[in-house]
């Protein structure tokens, strides 16, 4: 199976201590967000969990305990943007960011470290000019670290309407010619840019959407081929891999404008208040009233040796 640290914040860029507490422990806790009186208890066990799975803007603190997590395969996703503190108020430097996403691929290999170049934002300080030029610059910088980027346009969620009200999806011209330039670039650096629950016509100028986290490309991190169950709640057009998110929403401190996970920064503020380095759970702890269910968990994977994936 797969466990997800980064749908509902991030893990590494704030709680990366938290996470090396469970992992030591061998297990975590996971509030139910919708009926919070029903916690999961996920085995950290690597027998069973064949894939650790990160989204961050920040990998920085997990640099330095990095090994900790070597009994794992592990695929990251970094996120690099050319926002500025307008959009992205606590995300560090982006060159920062850069020289990490290097480290990363050369402790795991390029298969196992890809690329998020999202969300993509029309402003007149962003124009379509602007990501294109941006992008080709990231690319080249990354060129040899990574094999895989993800792109997605601003999806106007209620949380993001209601934070940032001012921001509007790119129009469907826009896409088009953001599609096509980054295809091309993409194809310059060997990197394939796979587009995130993207519109279908996306693929007629050179975007993969197949899926960011699809079977094959989980395969290609963890080097082996995995059987994965029929899954329930997939998003529509979503054909991921997520795995189970340990994570918990409105608890990430980047604060971006257009955070579909934060409600907003007061909630996250009491959340993280009340965050435990050595609680089970990411947030808070275990209530009176709380029921606990230690889940079923199996190992996906169904060749143990190693196989060769032709890229």
């Amino acid at each position: 199976m797969i466990i997800n640290t980064g749908m509902r914040t991030d893990i590494p860029a704030f709680y990366s201590t938290w996470l090396c507490n469970r992992i030591k422990e061998g297990y975590v806790y996971v509030r139910n967000p919708y009926y919070r009186n029903q916690i999961t208890k996920y085995s950290l066990n690597p027998n069973v969990v064949d894939c650790l799975a990160f989204c961050t803007k920040n990998p920085h603190p997990m640099i330095s305990r990095i090994s900790e997590l070597d009994k794992y395969n592990q695929f990251w996703f970094i996120t690099i943007t050319p926002y500025g503190k307008e959009l992205e108020p606590n995300v560090p430097d982006k060159k920062v960011v850069i020289d990490d996403f290097k480290i990363l691929s050369k402790h795991l290999g390029a298969d196992s470290v890809a690329l998020r170049y999202d969300p993509i934002i029309i402003t007149p300080k962003y124009s379509v000019q602007m990501h294109i030029k941006c992008f080709e610059k990231l690319l080249t910088q990354l060129r040899g670290y990574t094999k895989d980027c993800t792109i997605s346009f601003l999806d106007l969620y209620e949380k993001v309407k209601r934070n940032a009200p001012d921001l509007k999806t790119p129009t469907k011209s826009e896409q088009i010619e953001i599609a096509k330039a980054f295809a091309k670039i993409g194809k310059e650096n060997d990197i394939i840019i796979h587009g995130c629950c993207e519109k279908d016509y996306l693929k007629e100028y050179g975007i993969d959407i197949t899926g960011c986290m699809s079977q094959e490309i989980v395969e290609k991190a963890i080097h082996n081929r995995i059987k994965v169950p029929k899954r329930k709640n997939q998003r529509i057009k979503c054909n991921c891999v997520l795995g189970n998110d340990i994570g918990v929403y409105n608890t990430c401190l980047h604060l971006c404008k257009y955070c579909y996970a934060n409600e907003n920064e007061k909630l996250v503020e009491e959340n993280v208040r009340i965050h435990n380095e050595d609680s089970p759970l990411l947030i808070g702890k275990v209530e009176n009233d709380d029921k606990i269910t230690e889940t079923k968990q199996e190992s996906w994977i169904i060749d143990d040796n190693q196989i060769r994936l032709e890229i």
